[in-house]
């Protein structure tokens, strides 16, 4: 009778700080999840415009050749040349800028991910052992319970020094065994 109690106390207990978990600290990490994917949301969105820049500056290099081609039908060979260097020149450029842009929103996302990780990990921690420090001291404010859990630890200690051989530890009210 007395470990069915003890299994229902413990149950109700365990109850009790799952539901105290889920109703204090799952909606704040929801909150901040939501947040962080936003963000990261908002810099694919950057990453897809810097794309379409690109694909932009491809297009207009593109029509730039296509005029160059034009003209240089009517100009000599050397402006020929120059036209198609310039050419080169603006779409390697425009590479390495959408290149950098994309590296930079790389990067700024691997930080701000392992940011959001170290502060969930804080914060978790800590309302963790809030709760813990909480739960024991409310547990142990009670004398009842507070005698309860002191004779359970003697009980414990007693069967694993009966386990190991060694005498049993006499508790208040007990002979030596």
């Amino acid at each position: 009778m007395m470990d069915a109690g003890r299994y229902v106390g413990t149950l109700v207990a365990f109850l009790l700080i799952v539901g105290l978990i889920w109703w204090k600290i799952v909606p704040p990490l929801r909150r901040i999840m939501r947040e962080k994917q936003e963000t990261i949301r908002r810099q694919i969105e950057e990453a897809k415009r810097a794309d379409e820049r690109l694909a932009e500056a491809e297009r207009t290099y593109a029509e730039a050749v296509a005029e160059a081609r034009k003209e240089a039908a009517v100009i000599r060979d050397a402006a020929r040349a120059d036209a198609h260097r310039i050419g080169e020149e603006m779409r390697l450029r425009a590479e390495q800028e959408v290149e950098r842009i994309k590296q930079r929103g790389e990067e700024h996302l691997a930080q701000q991910h392992q940011q959001v990780m170290r502060e969930l990990r804080i914060e978790i921690g800590r309302l963790s052992s809030a709760l813990a420090e909480r739960l024991v001291r409310e547990h142990l404010a009670d004398d009842a319970n507070r005698a309860a859990t002191v004779d359970g630890f003697l009980d414990e200690l007693e069967q694993t020094s009966a386990r190991a051989g060694e005498p049993a530890v006499a508790t208040a009210g007990e002979g030596a065994s």
